[in-house]
């Protein structure tokens, strides 16, 4: 059942350095999402990443994560990145738990660049390297491959009577992640338990308004030049487990509000995120 959306969890903070303006598909630039990658090939650093949140687990801990993230290309239209995250865990009763998470890997082609219809498509191979992360922090010590699909469609077809929408933008993901074990064994206190490790659908996108693209496709409107330069933005991504089942929810997730705006190479972002 999916969770219920109970109040604001995080504030996040995103301040990434990029080679090049985000995903660029003709007049259209789909900015940097948080919760997944955007669907453009491209050398990107982008670090920190800084969220803190009550994670939920029990009992609830308040958790800090700190990532950063390298992509480069290795063609017009592959690129491979690296991601890396530090968690810091501060549990009632137990005290505070640190460490890194496990090394993450992606392999991605980009297969549509339509600059006329602002329409671009790519997919990935994530990794997540199991074991090279810390298990005090929750690491699994097994490695989880997810082939993921990304899209994103700008709305620059719209008739004239519509022009103040023309600056929509969507994005969207849809994977499938399966970890390669199908259960993790552990002792604890003398005791040997064992553990279901589900595989997840992995579905998620945006709905962007892109203020720059106002001001060079549609209309002037006079606007200050910081507004000028924002993109407003609501992400959501979700997971949803579909076979060898644990006893967490079965659907999680977040939405996230918020926005971006960029200057030359450097961009910063702040969303909001709701459980």
């Amino acid at each position: 059942m999916l969770a219920l959306v109970k109040s604001i969890r995080a504030v996040c903070s995103v301040y990434p350095v990029t080679a090049r303006a985000h995903c660029e598909v003709g007049e259209r630039i789909f900015p940097t999402t948080i919760t997944f990658d955007d669907p453009c090939v491209s050398d990107e650093l982008s670090l920190p990443t800084i969220q803190t949140f009550k994670n939920g687990d029990e009992p609830s801990a308040q958790e800090l994560d700190i990532s950063g993230e390298y992509t480069k290309t290795i063609t017009r239209n592959f690129g491979v990145s690296f991601e890396e995250e530090w968690v810091r865990l501060d549990v009632p009763g137990e005290g505070t738990h640190s460490g890194f998470d496990n090394l993450g890997t992606a392999f991605k082609y980009q297969f549509v660049r339509d600059g006329h219809r602002e329409l671009a498509m790519s997919a990935s191979l994530d990794v997540d390297w199991g074991g090279t992360g810390a298990k005090e922090i929750g690491a699994e010590p097994f490695t989880t491959l997810t082939p993921i699909w990304f899209a994103g469609k700008g709305f620059g077809f719209l008739p004239e009577r519509l022009s103040l929408l023309r600056p929509l933008a969507i994005t969207t993901e849809l994977g499938y992640s399966f970890p390669t074990q199908s259960s993790t064994t552990e002792t604890e206190e003398g005791v040997l338990t064992e553990t279901n490790n589900p595989q997840f659908l992995i579905w998620g996108g945006s709905v962007q308004y892109s203020m720059p693209y106002l001001k060079s496709q549609v209309a002037n409107l006079g606007f200050p030049e910081f507004v000028n330069r924002l993109v407003l933005i609501t992400e959501f991504n979700f997971q949803t487990q579909t076979s060898n089942f644990d006893e967490e929810e079965q659907t999680t997730g977040t939405i996230n509000l918020g926005w971006s705006t960029s200057r030359r190479s450097t961009s910063l972002q702040s969303r909001l995120l709701f459980p």
